[in-house]
């Protein structure tokens, strides 16, 4: 399994604090009509959708929940390789009617399951890339093997296909509970995300939110890769405990009489020292309000 399943690699880390957040909000805000099944989809590729997949399945199936994650991006589904699980057979597979070896293919859904490392989360990969998708999709097999799923699982994740190139996401979102949209800070365009949006909603679909992903913060240092953020996050755990061994040693030449750095420059030692936990505030703050206004509108 790859490194970038944060969520299971790095259970501790604010990264994987964020998405339990990110999985909390997603169910306060279906409390009403349950949460059973969720489409994650974006605007364009490389917006990150299926890490937030991953790592957001990783998250509900640390709960104790059942989930399975399907890779419904046939074009270029990548579930499989991030899990480091066999490729085929996979979606296509099953409703195609045709296995890699052309042949034809296992009718039972559950058949194409795979366990994955991490416990309570299974995988049906993507499969075959197929000559069709989008008419596979929008199928009547597609919409009852989403709710064959549902009977043998608390969770079907499904990580679909971006919105603005392919309309293979906005047919799923009309047999889900509720779609998540993954956008990239600075790259994501405002009219693409509105028109994928309203694309969604004239089909039926629900939306539960908009997750912003790549964003960066006022301390460049501190998630400058928030894409791929564990090593980032070692490095500036790092330059934290460095710089308050840096103070410790500027005490220490103070009470022997000896330091040569001006006040100016201990204030700036001390401040690289704080910086991590300073941000870790904002953003639980940041969070916080979030959920308040979510709150606010639910009762409303």
């Amino acid at each position: 399994m790859k490194r970038e399943i944060i969520t299971y690699r790095e259970p501790k880390s604010p990264i994987s604090e964020i998405f339990r957040t990110l999985r909390t909000n997603i169910q306060f805000a279906n409390t009403k009509r349950g949460l059973h099944s969720l489409l994650i989809t974006s605007t364009s590729p490389s917006e990150g959708k299926s890490w937030v997949s991953a790592n957001l399945a990783v998250a509900f199936a640390q709960t104790g929940k059942k989930v399975i994650l399907v890779d419904c991006d046939m074009r270029k589904g990548r579930q499989f390789s991030i899990f480091n699980v066999a490729p085929t057979p996979g979606l296509s597979n099953f409703l195609s009617g045709i296995n890699a070896s052309g042949e034809e293919s296992n009718p039972n859904i559950l058949s194409y399951i795979k366990e994955t490392e991490v416990e309570n989360l299974y995988i049906i990969t993507a499969g075959n890339i197929p000559p069709n998708p989008s008419e596979l999709l929008a199928s009547e097999q597609m919409a009852q093997t989403v709710e064959e799923l549902k009977s043998v699982c608390d969770l079907v994740i499904l990580d679909g296909t971006p919105s603005s190139l392919v309309t293979d996401a906005v047919i799923i979102s009309r047999y889900v509970d509720t779609t998540l949209i993954v956008s990239a800070y600075k790259a994501t365009k405002m009219d693409e995300l509105e028109k994928v949006k309203r694309e969604i909603e004239n089909v039926g679909g629900k939306i539960a939110g908009v997750v912003i992903n790549k964003m960066p913060v006022s301390q460049k240092q501190y998630y400058s890769t928030y894409y791929y953020g564990g090593n980032t996050l070692r490095q500036n755990n790092a330059t934290a405990n460095n710089n308050v061994v840096k103070k410790n040693k500027i005490e220490q030449k103070k009470e022997e009489g000896k330091t040569t750095l001006p006040k100016q420059e201990e204030k700036k030692e001390e401040n690289k020292a704080i910086t991590s936990v300073e941000l870790l505030k904002q953003m639980e703050q940041y969070i916080d309000e979030e959920k308040a206004k979510l709150k606010k509108g639910d009762n409303e």
